[in-house]
Parts: C-alpha cells; structure tokens; sequence
C-alpha cells in the first residue's frame, strides 16, 4: 500500500492510496484461505473447497471485507505516521468511474486500486497564561426572610383540610373534587377526562378561568365551564383553541390553619422545626452557588475567548451551526414567531448563529486542550453516578434508561462530555483571581443581554479529549 500526501492547506489534508492489483489478489486469496477450512459446501468435504470455488461463491462478500479492510489501513496509517488527531471521521472517494461496482471491479484484480482520503485535522495552539485574569464571582447567602417564606409554602401545601357543611360554595383556597369531560367544538380530546380529581381553587393548576368558574359551587353541583387553552400551551393541537368542560362537584374542603412547628418539620423527615430551617436554607443556598457558579463559568468562557484565536475545521463549524439553527427553528415554530417577530431578519440572525457556533467549537477546542495538557479524566464510577442520576429521572422506566445508555456508547459520551467539562473548568478556575462579591438576589438571576449567547461549548471536541 502506498500513501501520499497531495494536499495540505490550514487543517485540510488530502492523501492518495494506492493499492497494487497483486496486493489485491494476495489479500482477497489470504482471506478465502482463512474460511477455507470452515466452508461447507454441498458436494465437498469440509476443508476440502477449492480456493478457486470460494472465489467464485465468496468471491464479493469476502472482497468487500478486503476493501474496508484496506481503507481502515490507510486511515490508521495516515493518521499514526503524521501524528494527527482528527476533527471528524476521514471522507473517502473512489475514482468516478470506478464508484459503481467497485467490487466487482477488485474481483477482476486487474488494475491497481487507487482512493483518496480527505481529512480535516483539529488546531493546534498554545495555552495562554491566565495568571492576570480576574474574575468576579456573584455571592448570595440565604436571608431569614427567605427561609421563612419558604417554610411558609410548605406548611400551606403540606395543611390539612376538612369538609365543608352541607350546602357551602366553594371559595378560594378551597380543595374540591372533581370529575370532568373536555370538548372542543363539541367532540371529546384526548386528555380532557378526569374523574376525583383534586382542585386547590386558586393554585392555577388548571387552564386560564377554569377554577374561576368553581367558585360559588356547592357538593353535587354540575357546571359548563367555557375557556380557552393559552396560546403557548405545550400541547399544539390544543393551543389558544375554545373549550368546554362538563364539570361535577363531588366534594369541597375548607384548608386548616397554617402552622410552623414542629410537626411539620416530621412530615418532611426531620427531627425538629430548627432541622428543618437548616435544611431549607441549605436547599436554598445550593440554588444560589449553581445560580452563581453558572455566571462564574460564563465569565470564565469569555475570557477565554478573547484570549484565544485560531483556525477552526469548517466542518465542526458547519455541524455545530446546524445544531443551534435546528434549537433557533424549533423556538419560533413553538412560540409562532418569526424573524421578523425578533426584531431581525434571517441573515441577520443566521450570522449572529454563525458567531456563536464558532464560539462553541473554540472553546471546546481550548477546553479539551487543557484537560489533555493537564491529564484530567473522568473515572468509571463519575459516569457511573451520572448515569444513575439520569436513570433517576425516569421513574418506573429505569431498567429500560439504563440499558439504553449502557448498550449506547455514544449515549454514554454525551454523559461523560460535561463531567470532563466541569472538572476543566474547575482546573482553570484555579489559574485565575476570584474575586467575591455580595448581590442581590435580582442581580443574580438576572438575564444579562449578552446571555443570548449560549456559553456552553461544542462537545465533540471535549468527548475527543475525555474518551
């Protein structure tokens, strides 16, 4: 086999294989020689087929194994002997006139076979020193105030409630149970029936205007509620359409005093009331430090991308630019807007979409390249406990989630990718100046205009780096 490099300009490389006829033949005889002594075929003895014969029989399934066989060769070849590491899978192109029955054409081994192999090779670049960069990282501590108002929610979901007298309207803040039938223009949709179903009047679980029109009902009441399904809701089929709603009353409850203590504190497994306000002010505090460390990771990002500046593969690029466009189409198809809705046109928008995949690709880049440099890698049992708290997310279909991933190497990457991305992160978190800084709760979940920009970046390059 002989290998020449034809082509190299910026991360584009090109190659000619060149595979002699006779090497052809050697492979392909070597090959039927090898299932020689497990043929059977009918009127020869096993081991005993004529080489000749094979040929004949497995001449092309055999020949096409030779094939791929040889050009996993090459690629391995080419990419071991010039030290590469690619950013996609090597394209492969036969001669024009030999694309149709490219098999055939070996069969006959009477010429030599010659393909070219593209490829597209990932940058290289030197790590910056970050020693100067300082960052500001947002800081928000649980107020008692805010811990209180939680305990608050909690004891008013977690009261009790106790039947009305006989004759009593629903107010409220009343519980009622319900059956009902939907109709939209006057025919029956799926998901519209419900029968004792509990009603906290009040708490917009329902429809826009549904409860509403409870109020006022009495224990065996029957009622047409007429409303209309919002015209974002999730389900397309029903958005901003008319419905009416065949409505029984079948009980109502009056909610008991709202109380503190500690007896609330048992519900929720607690020893005490004081347990509790610990651990809801933890809960609270976990919230902030992700909340923060999400402002922390997008300032580290972007510092790194005014740091960084190199040739991206085209092609990275171009998958990475379908990924958003397919997120930006699928948001105004769901919220029936259009570009010019957004104050933009679509040329506009599809640069502005074009910067931020080549963003994502550059920070993925720079990312894999100091997990690499820094030997970061993620343990069996990390992507075990990922796995497992995604399994979580499924409940009743476990077994099935995790065979899916387990039996889905690929699957398993997309679970590995942001755990190697996080640990990179926190390493050059490390190489830079924190610097705390106190804020307001509004301050910290506010929606800066700049985080129109996703600051995630591509994960192929740091599945590359991580796997």
């Amino acid at each position: 086999m002989q290998v020449t490099e034809t082509t190299s300009e910026g991360l584009k490389r090109e190659f000619q294989v060149l595979l002699p006829a006779s090497e052809l033949e050697d492979r392909l005889n070597t090959e039927l020689s090898n299932i020689k002594g497990k043929a059977q075929l009918k009127g020869f003895r096993p081991g005993k087929v004529p080489v000749a014969h094979l040929r004949k029989v497995y001449g092309k399934s055999v020949m096409a194994d030779v094939l791929q066989n040889a050009v996993n060769e090459a690629n391995q070849k080419i990419v071991a002997d010039n030290s590469l590491k690619l950013a996609l899978e090597p394209q492969i192109e036969f001669p024009k006139d030999e694309e149709q029955n490219i098999v055939e054409r070996a069969l006959d081994a009477k010429a030599d076979l010659a393909f070219k192999i593209k490829l597209e090779v990932l940058p290289t670049f030197d790590l910056v020193d970050l020693s100067g960069v300082t960052l500001t990282k947002p800081v928000l501590k649980p107020s008692d105030e805010e811990v209180q108002e939680a305990l608050d929610r909690m004891a008013k979901q977690n009261r009790d409630f106790s039947a009305k007298d006989e004759g009593a309207e629903a107010a409220t803040g009343d519980k009622v149970t319900i059956d009902f039938v939907g109709r939209i223009d006057g025919v029956e949709f799926e998901g519209g029936k419900g029968e004792d179903v509990e009603l906290e009047l009040g708490s917009n679980s329902f429809i826009p205007g549904f409860e509403d029109e409870l109020v006022g009902a009495k224990a065996g009441d029957s009622r047409v509620v007429k409303t209309a399904f919002p015209e974002g809701y999730q389900a397309e089929q029903l958005a901003g359409k008319d419905a009416e709603f065949d409505v029984t009353v079948k009980s109502i409850q009056a909610p008991g005093e709202v109380v503190i203590d500690d007896e609330l504190a048992k519900r929720f497994g607690m020893d005490d009331l004081e347990k509790l306000k610990e651990a809801v002010s933890k809960a609270i505090g976990t919230d902030y430090e992700a909340q923060s460390r999400r402002k922390l990771k997008k300032a580290l990002l972007d510092a790194l991308d005014e740091k960084y500046a190199f040739e991206l593969p085209p092609s990275l690029v171009t998958q990475e630019f379908a990924s958003v466009w397919a997120q930006v189409e699928q948001d105004l198809k769901t919220r029936e807007k259009t570009f010019e809705d957004e104050g933009t046109t679509e040329e506009k928008a599809t640069a502005e979409y074009k910067t931020i995949a080549e963003r994502r690709v550059r920070l993925g880049l720079v990312l894999a390249q100091v997990g690499e440099t820094a030997d970061i890698k993620i343990s069996d049992e990390e992507v075990n406990q990922a796995l497992f708290a995604r399994v979580r997310q499924f409940p009743g279909q476990e077994k099935v989630v995790y065979d899916f991933y387990r039996n889905n190497p690929q699957a398993l990457a997309e679970l590995r990718a942001p755990l190697f991305e996080e640990k990179v992160v926190d390493h050059v978190l490390g190489q830079v100046t924190l610097v705390e800084e106190p804020v307001s709760k509004e301050t910290l979940f506010a929606d800066d205009d700049e985080e129109a920009a996703p600051a995630e970046t591509n994960e192929a390059a740091a599945e590359k780096a991580a796997g």
